[in-house]
């Protein structure tokens, strides 16, 4: 694995960006036997030695693990919107908002990491398949553009992807979320079980299942290699794992890909451009600019994939404008840029969870509970006031009550004494595809590399609080249920892009007037250039998206593969 700046610039294969669908897809190009190049905008970083603050707890990190105001107000104003995505154990793997500024019309919380592995080394690693429900919702309801695929088009995907990852979870026979291939679950503790069984006693059809998380539960060295480990429950994910026990691209896909002897990394890499030959009809390449030192590169290769997320292979393809494409590459449907999604969260409800004070449990397991989607799934749990659903996730957990005057031996001696269980259930809800949601570029506003900034115009509309409404409920209605006391609940509006599952902008279609991939992720009438992050995405789901980009990454390799042996691409 090179990660030198003189590098080959002729390669079978570029991939640009290293995370969840960049890796992957190099993973496949790489055991298929191609050269691949992989370009990371981003620092390079090594898998355990440069996981900083993977041993450390809170006590040693700076301000106990809190970033200073001053900080936050001076580089991460918007990606701390929220406040609770930036701490001193993440940061690194942080971009500054004054690094990388965008503009907006209406308010985007865009969230993101550029390095080596990017939003991989960060991710929640939640892992759902989708079902026909999702895949057939926008036909049978006449929003945005049918799916151009089904789920038995991707059903042996998920399988595959589940298997290399690693994906511990419970089968619970839903057809909302079809069970996949599971390692022995996280089980749910004694509170979460109890919440389980009474919340099926009075809503037979919400669910209450260990969260399906991307988390090594079972360590199998014939498929997890030796960069991975089984999981030891110490919930610091987003630190970088040294234990290679969460899926990432520096533990994962990466070294997959390294050992075939095919792979190429380019670190500080930032495409600007996918190069287009009119006379072939074929992209041939891909213009870099050095984030150090500012030089221009142009690397060629026979096929492109584009997985620098949702809003960066968007950014690059708008960019990539020729006399064919004035409006960005591939974009003759005018499109691309368009439907941005994202799940919405910021509601829930919160309550003490009575018994069990004789209990405890170990470790501190990396997921909590998952109550998959029960609205709109059947006629049965049709609602008249809006379209799609939401899922949960939350847990139940021992908390520690201190008083704020106690200090010394009081203190020491309290700290030591589990207080009461309480419960948390944070609802997630589906956005609809709408044309009018945006990004684009303003070629008149340049960023430090000369490139456009990205302007961000979408926002949640009528559906969305529609379903927030009814989410908020039904958390309250199941904490009833459950005999919780002192609920509490709460309806905070969140913007686009806060729940970092940005989805759409380069959406899939069966027509090319209408959609900028095809079935196969290829670009419609680029064929040689595939995009297979969330950018391809027709509508959102309620379920976490990474092991459908995979699912779909793998699918994309396997074909663009079997085109080129058939002397098709």
């Amino acid at each position: 694995m090179s990660t030198q700046k003189d590098v080959p610039t002729t390669y079978d294969a570029i991939v640009v960006g290293s995370g969840i669908s960049g890796g992957y897809a190099a993973m496949e190009l790489c055991k298929k036997g191609y050269k691949t190049l992989v370009l990371e905008r981003g620092r390079n970083i090594e898998h355990i030695t440069d996981y900083d603050t993977a041993h450390k707890d809170n006590w040693e990190l700076p301000y106990n693990g809190r970033v200073p105001v001053e900080e936050i107000n001076d580089h991460y104003t918007k990606q701390n919107r929220l406040n609770w995505w930036v701490n001193q154990d993440n940061k690194p793997f942080i971009n500054k908002d004054s690094d990388y500024p965008y503009d907006e019309i209406e308010r985007f919380d865009w969230i993101r990491g550029h390095h080596l592995g990017g939003r991989s080394l960060m991710w929640g690693r939640h892992c759902y398949r989708w079902s026909d429900i999702d895949f057939e919702a926008n036909a049978k309801e006449g929003i945005g553009v049918d799916w151009p695929i089904r789920y038995a088009d991707i059903e042996p995907w998920y399988t595959q992807v589940e298997t290399f990852v690693g994906v511990s979870g419970q089968a619970e026979g839903l057809k909302q979320v079809p069970d996949g291939v599971f390692l022995k679950p996280f089980e749910l503790n004694c509170a979460e079980q109890s919440f389980r069984e009474k919340v099926k006693e009075k809503y037979p059809e919400r669910i209450i299942t260990p969260g399906r998380v991307a988390n090594l539960s079972e360590y199998n060295p014939e498929i997890h290699l030796g960069t991975r480990g089984q999981c030891q429950t110490r919930n610091r994910c987003w630190r970088g794992c040294p234990f290679g026990a969460y899926f990432s691209s520096q533990s994962a896909t990466l070294p997959v890909a390294k050992e075939t002897g095919n792979l190429t990394i380019r670190p500080d890499s930032i495409a600007a451009e996918v190069i287009y030959d009119p006379n072939t009809e074929r992209a041939t390449g891909v213009r870099v600019f050095d984030a150090n030192t500012g030089e221009e590169f142009i690397y060629n290769a026979k096929i492109i994939f584009c997985n620098a997320s949702t809003i960066g292979t968007t950014a690059l393809l708008l960019n990539s404008r020729s006399e064919r494409f004035p409006n960005g590459l591939g974009n003759d449907s005018g499109e691309l840029g368009h439907n941005l999604m994202d799940h919405h969260y910021g509601m829930g409800a919160s309550a003490t969870f009575e018994g069990f004070e004789d209990t405890y449990y170990q470790g501190r397991k990396p997921n909590g509970f998952y109550i998959p989607r029960f609205r709109n799934i059947d006629k049965e749990t049709e609602q008249k006031e809006y379209l799609r659903g939401f899922g949960y996730q939350g847990q139940v957990a021992r908390q520690t009550d201190i008083a704020p005057e106690q200090i010394g031996e009081a203190l020491k001696a309290e700290i030591f004494k589990p207080g009461p269980y309480k419960i948390n259930v944070a609802c997630f809800a589906e956005m609809l595809p709408y044309h009018e949601n945006r990004m684009f570029l303003n070629h008149d506003k340049k960023d430090q590399h000369g490139l456009p900034i990205i302007t961000f115009d979408a926002k949640l509309r009528d559906n969305e609080m529609k379903l927030r409404e009814d989410g908020v409920k039904c958390a309250v209605e199941m904490l009833e249920a459950a005999g919780c006391k002192d609920i509490s609940y709460y309806n905070n509006v969140t913007a686009p892009g806060a729940c970092i599952h940005e989805m759409g902008t380069a959406r899939m279609g069966n027509d090319p007037k209408t959609s900028v991939l095809n079935k196969w992720n290829q670009i419609h009438a680029v064929p040689n250039v595939f995009v297979t992050d969330g950018a391809c995405m027709t509508s959102s789901g309620t379920q976490n998206p990474s092991i459908t980009y995979m699912a779909l990454t793998a699918r994309a390799v396997d074909y663009a593969h079997k085109q080129i042996e058939a002397g098709k691409l």
